[in-house]
C-alpha cells in the first residue's frame, strides 16, 4: 500500500509569548533562516521607529528601512532600497501595512520574509496574501507566506484596543465564510480542501468560545494562534476561500462605496459574517456570533458603524460585484434590494442586544 503525504505550506519558527521580541536574534539563527545577521528589517515610523530603538542592539548587523504607507508603489519602492543589500531574510515589523509591503518586496527579491506583528488587526499576518493600495483602489498580491512568525503579547497590550478587536472579528469571520465554501460546493461542485476549511473554522470558533478577554494573554495567545492558522488554511488552499466569503464581499463593498467613512476591516466583515449566517438560516448561530462580536466591544449592526440601514443594504446588493466568480450566500439567494432591506432588518430584531 503506498504511503501518501502532504506537505503543508507553513512557518518553520512560531513565537508567542511575551517578551518574544528580545529573542527574535536567536530564533533567527537557530532556525538557520539568518546565522549572519544581515536582514532588511521594513518599519514604520510610528510605533516601528520605538521598537527599532530597543531591538536595533539586538539586531547589529540589520539595516533598517522606513515604510511610507501601504500602497503598492511603497512595496515596490522598498524593494527597489532593498535590493542593493546581500541579506539572508527580509523582517516586517509592525502591523498590517508594514508586513504586506515587507512581504511583496521580499518575493520580489527571492527572500525568505519573517513577520513580526506588532498587532492582531487581521489574518494578514500570515498569510499568502499581501493587500497593497493601488491606483484602482485596493489589490490582494499572491506572495510566499513568511517563513516565521514572532508576536511578543507584551507588545500586542501596548497597541490600541481597536486593533485586538478588528483581529476578533477578521477571526469570526472564517465561520461563515467556510459556511460559504460549503455552500459552493453543495450547488456548483466547488472543490473544498477539508483541511484548510478545517483549521480556518476552528481558529474561529477557538476565538468565539473562549471565555477570556481583550486583555488577557490567554485570550491573546487564541486569537494570534488563531489569525495564524486562517492564513495557513489559505496558503494550503491556494486562495482566500477559507477566509473570505460573503462577510468580506460586504466589507469590500463598504470600502468601494464610502471610502470616507469605512470602518476597521474587523468591524466590517464581523457584521457582514453575523449577517451572512442569519441569511443562511442558521439564526441561532447568528446570534451567537453577534453575542461574541459584541462581548468583545466589537459593532453588530450597522449604524454602530456609522452606516445608516439603507446604505448597509445597498453595500450588500452591491458586494457580488466585488468578487466576481466567488458563490456565497448572496449569489445564492440573489435577492432584490427590497428583500435585502426586509432581510436586514430582521437581522437587527433578531441580534438586538
Amino acid at each position: 500500500m503506498p504511503v501518501l503525504t502532504r506537505l503543508i505550506p507553513s512557518p518553520v519558527a512560531v513565537d508567542i509569548r511575551p517578551g518574544a521580541l528580545n529573542d527574535l536574534a536567536s530564533v533567527l539563527a537557530d532556525e538557520r533562516i539568518s546565522h549572519s545577521g544581515r536582514l532588511a528589517v521594513a518599519v514604520s515610523n510610528g510605533s516601528g521607529a520605538l521598537l527599532r530603538e530597543r531591538i536595533a542592539p539586538l539586531l547589529p548587523g540589520a539595516t533598517w528601512y522606513e515604510v511610507g504607507g501601504g500602497t503598492l508603489d511603497d512595496a515596490i519602492r522598498l524593494a527597489d532600497e532593498m535590493k542593493s543589500g546581500r541579506y539572508d531574510a527580509v523582517v516586517g515589523l509592525g502591523g498590517g501595512k508594514v508586513i504586506d509591503c515587507a512581504k511583496y518586496s521580499a518575493a520580489r527579491l527571492g527572500l525568505p520574509m519573517v513577520a513580526v506583528a506588532t498587532n492582531l488587526s487581521h489574518d494578514g499576518i500570515c498569510s499568502p496574501v499581501s493587500i497593497l493600495d493601488n491606483d484602482a483602489g485596493r489589490g490582494s498580491y499572491g506572495v510566499p507566506a513568511p517563513i516565521a512568525l514572532v508576536i511578543d503579547l507584551a507588545v500586542i497590550r501596548e497597541a490600541p484596543l481597536r486593533y485586538v478587536r478588528s483581529g476578533v472579528g477578521d477571526a469570526l469571520s472564517n465561520i461563515s465564510a467556510v459556511a460559504d465554501w460549503e455552500l459552493s460546493h453543495r450547488v456548483n461542485g466547488e472543490k473544498v480542501d477539508g483541511l484548510a476549511a478545517a483549521m480556518a473554522r476552528q481558529a474561529g470558533e477557538a476565538v468565539l468560545r473562549h471565555p477570556g478577554g481583550c486583555g488577557d494573554d490567554a485570550f491573546l495567545s487564541v486569537l494570534a494562534e488563531g489569525l495564524m492558522l486562517s492564513g495557513i488554511a489559505m496558503s494550503i488552499a491556494g486562495h482566500t476561500r477559507p477566509s473570505s466569503g460573503a462577510c468580506h464581499e460586504i466589507s469590500h463593498a463598504l470600502d468601494l462605496l464610502y471610502p470616507t467613512r469605512a470602518a476597521s476591516h474587523g468591524e466590517q466583515v464581523g457584521i457582514g459574517a453575523a449577517f451572512a449566517t442569519h441569511l443562511r438560516g442558521e439564526h441561532d448561530q447568528a446570534r451567537l456570533m453577534a453575542d461574541g462580536l459584541r462581548r468583545h466591544g466589537l459593532p453588530v449592526v450597522a449604524e454602530e458603524i456609522g452606516f445608516s440601514d439603507e446604505e448597509f443594504a445597498r453595500a450588500v446588493e452591491f458586494a457580488p460585484e466585488t468578487r466576481p466568480g466567488r458563490y456565497t450566500i448572496l449569489e445564492h439567494l440573489d435577492l432584490s434590494p427590497e428583500r435585502v432591506k426586509a432581510a436586514y432588518a430582521e437581522y437587527v430584531a433578531a441580534v438586538a442586544g
